[in-house]
């Protein structure tokens, strides 16, 4: 009987943080287009036999964006190139299905595959900010539902992409001049509501059969497509309880959809600060959250809600009333923020700073983050944590100290089980849809 493991991944995501992390006396400014930094933290990830790096990308920015976002490397181009220098850790990019093209895509992230050995992963996201279209000749940005749908039909489309070829088609034999074998090509022909895609793909079959598929999102469409499609969702809930129901709603999701409840994982996203005691680690807290100016935390805030400007309010009145704002940008998020911001009755600034400047959920010293971790992921709150340091160093910290004591007791691996994501992840090849069973 296999036994059930914890799995770990964490953020490409520079000086990380808040606004204002890259200002720490420890932070690399300019970390989010630094090569050697990115593949420092890959090293570092290897080392303590994390599951995969993870990069995150958005495709709208204005002068009041998160400092990372302002100058970052593009996903794919940034893992190709760690692709060269890593053995063994998995590769997960964002791209976006409401402004990219199918074929393009599933031809880069099979690249990928190769490229690496088999260490690709596709973050699906179908892109929150509004102000997306303006950079892609668009008059309007899709709304939530229809972005879901044609995210449907574009995983349909890029999965049937990746089976143009059988396993071994291409023979290559020198002899009869036979370059592959015709009976082991398939052309999709695809004929949708929104993509008309003919294929076949122009590269062979992936080491992984097919790079492993993210879906980052926790409103009700988001978690339909992952039960249809993904093998993996990175999302993030505030409180244990929060977490539980989410991932039931998922695995029970799964079942419907003729799956294995093993058959995707869900990650949830934490900050962690390990210390060497309670003081230590509010001193470290502190350090950082104090770089964060009250307007910094508003425009911090307006990002979720199609960058609303919330310096118009007084920060010293309750939260203000926002309607609908945000159901057409990050739902859940946004949900969530007012949600909290009703039930504790926060005023402007307490929501805004809450929101810049988050504490993290899993914080103490090094045996008090992995009691966290193990008791969310033994009470079905989650099967693995995608990890952002809340302090410039903590995720190095977390690699030295937490992770030793999670091998010790047997939650995390002490060496890879395979070569590939896919192996990492315990999860089969999938079988060819054009190949009869």
């Amino acid at each position: 009987m296999t036994i059930r493991q914890l799995r770990l991944g964490t953020m490409l995501h520079g000086a990380a943080g808040n606004m204002s992390a890259w200002r720490h006396p420890l932070a690399q400014a300019d970390a989010s287009i630094s090569f050697d930094y990115a593949h420092h933290i890959a090293r570092k990830a290897e080392a303590g036999k994390l599951d995969f790096l993870f990069v995150a990308d958005g495709l709208y920015i204005n002068e009041k964006s998160i400092p990372h976002f302002l100058n970052r490397f593009e996903p794919l181009t940034l893992l190709s190139a760690l692709a060269s220098v890593t053995q063994h850790i998995g590769l997960v990019g964002t791209v976006s299905t409401s402004y990219s093209e199918p074929f393009t895509v599933a031809r880069q992230f099979a690249s990928l595959d190769h490229l690496s050995g088999g260490r690709a992963g596709w973050n699906v996201v179908t892109s929150p900010l509004e102000g997306s279209a303006k950079n892609f000749s668009r008059q309007q940005h899709p709304e939530h539902a229809l972005r879901y749908r044609i995210a449907d039909e574009y995983l349909q489309v890029v999965k049937g992409l990746w089976d143009s070829w059988e396993e071994d088609a291409f023979v290559r034999n020198k002899q009869s001049g036979e370059f592959f074998a015709a009976g082991k090509l398939h052309t999709l022909n695809h004929h949708g509501d929104f993509f008309q895609v003919q294929g076949p793909l122009n590269i062979g079959r992936t080491p992984q059969g097919r790079p492993i598929i993210f879906q980052a999102g926790a409103s009700e469409d988001g978690k339909k497509l992952a039960a249809r499609h993904a093998d993996a969702i990175f999302t993030h809930h505030a409180t244990q309880q929060e977490a539980q129901a989410f991932y039931q709603d998922v695995k029970q999701q799964l079942v419907q959809n003729g799956r294995r409840p093993q058959d995707l994982h869900i990650f949830q996203g934490v900050s962690v600060i390990v210390g060497d005691s309670a003081a230590d680690v509010e001193q470290q807290y502190q350090a950082t959250a104090a770089l964060v100016s009250l307007p910094e935390a508003l425009n911090y805030l307006g990002r979720y809600f199609e960058h609303h400007d919330f310096t118009q309010y007084d920060p010293d009145a309750a939260f203000p009333d926002l309607g609908t704002l945000g159901q057409n940008s990050f739902r859940s998020t946004t949900d969530e923020i007012k949600r909290r911001a009703r039930e504790q009755h926060h005023t402007l600034r307490q929501a805004a700073l809450e929101a810049a400047t988050p504490r993290p959920l899993f914080h103490g010293t090094p045996e008090q983050v992995a009691d966290g971790l193990q008791l969310w992921f033994e009470t079905g709150a989650a099967d693995g944590f995608i990890i952002n340091g809340g302090t410039p160093d903590a995720f190095e910290r977390f690699v030295d100290r937490v992770v030793p004591i999670l091998q010790q007791r047997g939650l995390t691996r002490r060496e890879w089980p395979g070569t590939t994501l896919r192996a990492s992840f315990d999860l089969p090849t999938p079988a060819n849809a054009f190949v009869p069973s």
